[in-house]
């Protein structure tokens, strides 16, 4: 009972190989630079160092190969049909996937028709599909949808105020991404604190280079930071997060920006990359601002500010939250942030222990980051996504 999971991007694969049967993880990784040269493989095994593996990578058929040689010349698999079953993730779903399913042509088919509302994440992920269609045709294979967990939005949540036509012929509306964080989240958060989930009202907090918030109320996302695509909500690593539409048009006409410039400045150049003035790691603005850079400090004080201005419309929309969750994966030691946002949240029963907040910079375990005065607990829980691809996938397979 052996699932492969995959997560492709547009250079990279990350997968796990997860046994159902004894609920243990086998072996994590990320083949890295594929289509751009070099490409490489980081293998992890629980409890043993990381190997780093060379082997070119033309596409993601060549990445999943290398994966799949890996996994046999590790001793994990004798061959491919150990493997039971693959899970995607699969970042836009639109309307049209409210839970996870078993792929076939016509899902393919409508991850495509979707493909342009995320393309840097669908196209991918459909390479991911396909290569592993072909290499592994008897396979039985799962899509899970990020914006799945995001569909219980109500109404007045998911839509935007703008000519209604555009949502019928267009399906312009609030999505959101991230689902499967969120969802682990909210379920580990309302463990902590004893609530059953489907009376659990939490803001949970995915962070890393994207950020996104999600209002969880009765155990169901109700309202989420990002939008028809990942670029809405708050400041991110890249992305610039909520701003004025007009600056849009404005830039180009004041300075002849085409359409295909403005999405790459948005997406890509904006965020603490365009606070800083160029794309460097937290931990570089961290270092920086410490020995006086005003900007990175700048980057760091609007990050802060704007989440902690989302936080507090989240617990407008769950009422006095029972837990706030901040869930994380790559880079947490480099998001001092959270903290910083947190300090000045007295007036919501929110109180931070620095000490805790501290530790937990360190990253690799839950841990109770609030003071035992506050009124609102706050975790920090390690990503918990893969775990809820996992489950997708069994629960498809019918399996116990």
């Amino acid at each position: 009972m052996l699932i492969l999971t995959l997560n492709c991007r547009r250079f990279s694969a990350q997968y796990q190989l997860y046994n159902w049967g004894d609920q243990t993880v086998m072996a994590t990784g990320m083949v890295e630079r594929i289509v751009v040269g070099d490409s490489f493989l980081t293998h992890r095994v629980p409890g043993a160092d990381a190997k780093h593996l060379e082997g070119e990578c033309a596409d993601h058929k060549d990445a999943l190969r290398l994966i799949l040689d890996t996994l046999v010349g590790e001793g994990l698999i004798s061959g491919a049909a150990d493997i039971k079953a693959i899970g995607h993730r699969v970042v836009h779903g639109g309307e049209r996937f409210t839970k996870s399913v078993l792929i076939d042509e016509n899902v393919v088919e409508a991850i495509k028709e979707v493909a342009t509302l995320a393309p840097l994440h669908n196209i991918p992920n459909l390479a991911g599909i396909r290569a592993a269609q072909e290499l592994l045709p008897e396979l039985p294979q799962v899509a899970i949808f990020d914006t799945a967990f995001h569909q219980t939005m109500p109404e007045p949540a998911y839509m935007y105020p703008l000519p209604y036509e555009w949502y019928q012929k267009h399906g312009v509306r609030r999505y959101g991404f991230h689902g499967q964080s969120h969802l682990h989240a909210a379920r580990r958060g309302a463990e902590l604190v004893g609530v059953p989930l489907e009376k659990a009202n939490i803001v949970t907090i995915h962070t890393g280079n994207g950020v996104s918030l999600c209002a969880v109320k009765n155990g169901e996302s109700v309202d989420t930071s990002m939008g028809l695509t990942p670029l809405e909500g708050v400041m991110m690593g890249t992305r610039c997060g909520d701003i004025d539409p007009g600056i849009i048009p404005f830039m180009a006409n004041e300075a002849g920006v085409s359409v295909t410039e403005l999405d790459l400045f948005l997406n890509q150049k904006s965020g603490l990359a365009g606070i800083v003035g160029r794309r460097v790691s937290r931990r570089t603005v961290v270092d920086e601002a410490v020995v006086g850079d005003a900007r990175c400090q700048l980057a760091l004080d609007m990050e802060s500010y704007r989440l902690r201005k989302y936080l507090g419309a989240y617990i407008a929309v769950t009422g006095k939250p029972d837990a706030i969750v901040f869930t994380y994966g790559e880079g947490w030691e480099d998001w001092p942030v959270r903290g910083m946002a947190l300090q000045e949240m007295s007036p919501f029963g929110i109180e931070v222990d620095l000490k805790r907040d501290e530790e937990a910079l360190k990253g690799g375990k839950e841990m109770l980051i609030s003071a035992d005065g506050s009124r609102v607990k706050v975790f920090v829980v390690p990503s918990g996504e893969d775990m809820v691809l996992n489950e997708d996938v069994a629960a498809i397979m019918g399996w116990q």
